[in-house]
């Protein structure tokens, strides 16, 4: 009974990563894009004092490059949007499985093996090092240092 119970926690956990609902409103909830890629027409162009151009010039400008951004980012990401989803999702399976398979195995191999080193290092400085400081503390700690004003 109590691993069946198990078997289906872990089969409603993975449905529950998988099916998730996807906010379309809020598309960057972790703010990852925040300023990185907000340019607006403001951020990109701008007249100083004194030297403007036309009225007419300055908002058909401003049409034209908000206009031709965003059908720009429409046109190529539904144009190479899911191509690069792919080769992501792939990219960080790959990542992942690295990880997972080699990097965590050999660090926790290195660990394993410089933790047996570590003791015999230890032992050694214990041994040789600490009798050697001692006799040359018991040796400096006659040692008076005087400072005279002459």
């Amino acid at each position: 009974m109590m691993a069946e119970e198990h078997t289906d926690l872990e089969a409603q956990i993975v449905n529950d990563i998988h099916c998730k609902e996807i906010d379309l409103v809020n598309r960057d909830p972790k703010n990852i894009n925040e300023d990185i890629v907000k340019v607006d027409f403001e951020d990109v162009i701008a007249e100083p004092v004194g030297t403007y151009s036309f009225d007419g010039v300055w908002k058909v400008s401003y049409t034209t490059f908000t206009v031709s951004k965003y059908w720009c980012y429409r046109l190529l990401s539904t144009l190479l949007g899911v191509p690069l989803a792919l080769l992501w999702g792939f990219l960080f399976a790959c990542i992942s499985f690295c990880h997972i398979w080699a990097v965590v195995p050999c660090i926790k191999s290195y660990l394993i093996e410089i933790q047996c080193i570590s003791h015999i290092y230890s032992l050694c400085i214990r041994t040789f090092c600490n009798p050697l400081f001692a006799a040359l503390g018991q040796v400096c700690s006659s040692i008076k240092v005087v400072l005279r004003k002459e």
